[in-house]
């Protein structure tokens, strides 16, 4: 065991589970200070930074003992469930440079669902700046940090891995798009009025959707998202009714329980007479799965995503190899700067 902490990163993301059970683990924003502080707290951990979106749960920690530290976080988050030695499995651990590694590709977009996404960057920022604020961080993990969000900006700026679909609103939109062929003449309603459902609702409009409805808990934020869209917005408490006339619904909202249950859609369905399509992107899930055994009703959720950006991916694998590259040289230059302690020796003896 080194008594001097090293870097590690334990989660599990789209690629490790599928979002039935990566939904399980999704720690909403109002959680994080609870549950950061709750792993800052346990035998091992000296620093840690929790990051939650609907890709991916991580937690980078520093520790002396990661065997120590990594079994009461897995504890955390699995408990005493008949099933947690199978769950548990389901989880990456990254150690040292490897960890580096893994946090630099997570914020220039690389292990992203929809490759070179510009959402995670400002998630990763967010999920530090809570961290920060709630005393959890220290000298390891902030210049960690700091470091690595120049690295995620210049991969960003100095290759094309941004070009095509840079969100998961964005490539959302195009499997609308897939499903329904031109959007122009399509009534399509955003529910939510976060960061998603704007950047959905924005590539919406510029694929040429002119009837966007936005419904939201918060009216006045939806009321703001219809605005910069030029949608209309309707009460969240009211949305229902308006599905006989919606060809396509894209729902994110931080809901921890279901907005769309099949008993609804069957009556819907009564006097729709035409096919209903339902784009899930909240993790947990908004809309009930079942929803898709109702006659006409397509349910996509973001395993449907993955499936549609992993042809993405491979087209793009020639930029991701360079970008990865870019990457692993700057860990070699980084790693004694950012995983060990700082050495000051005198020169004036």
């Amino acid at each position: 065991m080194s008594s001097e902490p090293q870097m590690y990163c334990l989660g599990v993301n789209y690629r490790s589970c599928p979002v039935a059970v990566r939904e399980q683990f999704a720690v909403g924003k109002s959680r994080l200070p609870e549950v950061n502080r709750a792993l800052a707290s346990l035998p091992g951990v000296e620093e840690c930074v929790l990051l939650s979106t609907c890709n991916r749960m991580e937690i980078y920690f520093w520790s002396p003992d990661a065997e120590l530290a990594s079994a009461g976080i897995l504890k955390y988050f699995l408990g005493n469930s008949p099933d947690s030695a199978t769950r548990r499995q389901l989880f990456y651990h990254h150690c040292g440079t490897d960890a580096l590694f893994h946090l630099a590709a997570v914020a220039s977009g690389l292990d992203s669902m929809v490759v070179g996404e510009t959402e995670i960057f400002g998630q990763l920022k967010d999920a530090y700046r809570v961290a920060l604020e709630c005393g959890v961080t220290g000298g390891f993990s902030n210049r960690t940090f700091q470091h690595v969000f120049t690295i995620g900006k210049k991969v960003r700026s100095s290759s094309h891995i941004t070009s095509g679909p840079t969100s998961v609103g964005a490539a959302s939109v195009q499997m609308a798009q897939e499903i329904l062929g031109e959007l122009a003449g399509s009534n399509v309603l955003v529910v939510g009025a976060g960061e998603v459902a704007r950047t959905t609702a924005q590539s919406l409009r510029s694929r040429g959707a002119e009837s966007i409805f936005v419904a939201n808990r918060s009216y006045d934020r939806a009321v703001e998202l219809a605005g910069q869209v030029g949608g209309r917005v309707i009460r969240f408490a009211e949305w229902i009714p308006y599905l006989e006339n919606i060809d396509i619904v894209i729902v994110s909202t931080a809901s921890p329980v279901y907005v769309v249950s099949p008993p609804v859609l069957e009556q819907v369905q009564q006097t729709r007479k035409r096919p209903l399509f339902l784009i899930d992107l909240s993790v947990p899930r908004n809309v009930d799965p079942a929803c898709g055994l109702v006659d006409d009703v397509y349910v996509y959720d973001m395993d449907a995503m993955e499936k549609m950006t992993a042809e993405t991916r491979l087209h793009r694998a020639g930029e991701i190899s360079a970008c990865e590259q870019m990457i692993r040289h700057w860990v070699r230059e980084s790693a004694d700067l950012l995983l060990k302690k700082r050495v000051f020796v005198r020169t004036d003896v």
